[in-house]
């Protein structure tokens, strides 16, 4: 758990480096969206639709899989 976090915070802290070297040179995040001809809007409409193209199959698997999950545990001899 602790390489986890380690792991997380120095992903952190190197996005927040490249961002800041990204900044210093003039590149914000709408020239970015801007170069690849897609709108804000475009944008939130894709992710939008992203999500709930995922949620319904990501929620019907857990239907499935968490009770599986769910026996497993139960059904799994003691850890010593």
């Amino acid at each position: 758990m602790q390489a986890l976090i380690a792991g997380m915070i120095k992903l952190a802290l190197a996005s927040l480096l490249a961002g800041s070297l990204l900044s210093v040179v003039g590149v914000t995040p709408r020239s970015v969206i801007e170069s690849m001809g897609v709108t804000p809007q475009d944008l939130q409409n894709g992710i939008l639709n992203a999500l709930a193209w995922t949620a319904p199959r990501l929620l019907m698997g857990a239907v499935v899989i968490l009770p599986v999950w769910f026996l497993t545990y139960i059904l799994a001899p003691p850890r010593s």
